[in-house]
């Protein structure tokens, strides 16, 4: 297997995870290189559903190594909890096999104090964000007021820099959304506990993958949220705060682009949204409730109802070229059973660009085309052939709209329900 990089090509939720379980498989290395706690990736496995946060998809598969990147935006203690539930459910993770790069940026108490108050300051404007303090903490790494993982092993520096940011913070949070202080005391020995545990798996992430590239051990680079979420090409002001095309992949993980082969995008059969913003082909009505309630389309970070509709080509196009995808993912087509004549979004009428920010988006006017649906349980089905011919009718006619090959298509909830064209 190559190098590859798999990121989403819509709004996220895509089913990434599984994809990424999968091709670790053939993989040596699985990197996650931006976003934070804010995404979440659920697996099901042997029938068991495991949801990540921070630790990359490949930690099920024995013998990858999973590195956190230097793009992300860690929580100490979310990615903590995390490894205890991981250890609970009977996979306690061997340090030599997750890596946590010493470059990434640390989400801290007043980061999530302040993403939630501002969000209820907001009121009916509110962008949607998940108050786990994302935003707040990629704003402080860009104005150089951020802490960094390897800030965490120098006791006496962290509580100066902690003793001289926090003050600001706390000034915001009590002067202008009425908010508690944030003890230092209590910031400085919630630090210096995770510090002590995470101190085996931090380690220079950068080299590691340098001369992993080097041996020729395949990586897989897993990215968070999707492509109409990213701060530069999503639906602006509605997106997260990183950079989630393929692009941020090295970045993100510390590599040079000629480090990278493929780039797979993953996409449902359908669309689906998580919070505010603009959604072109959004079915705001029973159809829609039905596709949620099938799909089981709630956050697996949050829990929030994901709000549902037909595919939009028009938006995968332009994920193609933001993002040079060379094959997709065509996951969740057995969500699609029995729902009778589908649609798919073709256009945007009069346009040919993808409007630039929200308002725009919000305003255009879809025009689909419908094909014929099936009845016909796709969960069993694990070749091509097998598929009803209005299936591969279906994904025929969206890969001819969006101009790259299907590679991948998900049939099941499962590890094992993909099938590989």
């Amino acid at each position: 297997m190559s190098n590859t990089v798999v990121v989403g090509a819509q709004w996220g939720d895509e089913g990434k995870g599984k994809i990424v379980d999968l091709l670790a498989e053939r993989s040596r290395w699985v990197v996650r290189y931006q976003g934070g706690n804010n995404a979440g990736h659920t697996l099901v496995v042997n029938g068991r559903k495991v949801i990540l946060h921070l630790v990359p998809s490949g930690i099920l598969q024995e013998g990858c190594t999973c590195v956190i990147g230097n793009g992300v935006v860690v929580d100490p203690g979310v990615l903590l909890h995390e490894l205890d539930t991981l250890a609970a459910g009977g996979n306690p993770v061997d340090p030599s096999r997750l890596v946590l790069s010493t470059e990434a940026h640390l989400i801290l108490p007043w980061h999530r104090a302040l993403d939630r108050a501002r969000e209820q300051a907001l009121g009916d404007r509110r962008i949607g964000t998940t108050g786990r303090g994302i935003g707040p903490a990629y704003e402080d790494k860009v104005g150089r007021r951020g802490l960094r993982v390897a800030d965490l092993f120098d006791r006496e520096a962290l509580a100066a820099r902690v003793g001289e940011l926090l003050p600001d913070h706390n000034r915001r949070l009590v002067e202008w959304y009425g908010e508690a202080p944030i003890s230092l005391e209590a910031t400085l020995a919630e630090l210096d506990a995770a510090g002590e545990r995470l101190r085996p798996y931090a380690r220079p992430a950068t080299r590691l993958l340098f001369e992993a590239w080097k041996r020729a051990e395949p990586i897989l680079f897993e990215g968070a949220q999707g492509t109409f979420l990213d701060v530069d090409h999503g639906t602006y002001p509605f997106v997260t705060s990183s950079n989630t095309v393929a692009g941020s992949a090295c970045a993100g993980a510390g590599i040079g682009p000629t480090a990278i082969d493929e780039v797979i995008g993953i996409a449902k059969a359908y669309s689906t949204r998580v919070g505010a913003g603009p959604f072109p082909t959004e079915l705001d009505d029973a159809l829609g409730a039905r596709i949620r309630e099938v799909g089981h389309e709630f956050g697996a970070t949050t829990g929030r109802p994901r709000r549902c509709g037909w595919l939009d080509t028009m938006l995968l196009r332009h994920a193609v070229m933001v993002n040079g995808l060379t094959s997709l993912a065509l996951t969740k087509l057995d969500v699609l059973t029995g729902l009778g004549p589908l649609k798919i979004g073709l256009a945007y009428r009069g346009l040919e660009d993808v409007p630039a920010g929200a308002a725009g988006l919000s305003r255009v006017e879809v025009d689909y085309e419908e094909v014929e649906g099936w009845t016909q349980d796709l969960s069993g089905v694990r070749a091509w052939g097998d598929l009803p011919g209005a299936v591969r009718d279906y994904v025929g006619r969206v890969e001819e709209l969006v101009g790259v090959p299907i590679r991948l298509l998900g049939v099941g909830p499962g590890r094992e329900a993909v099938i590989e064209r």
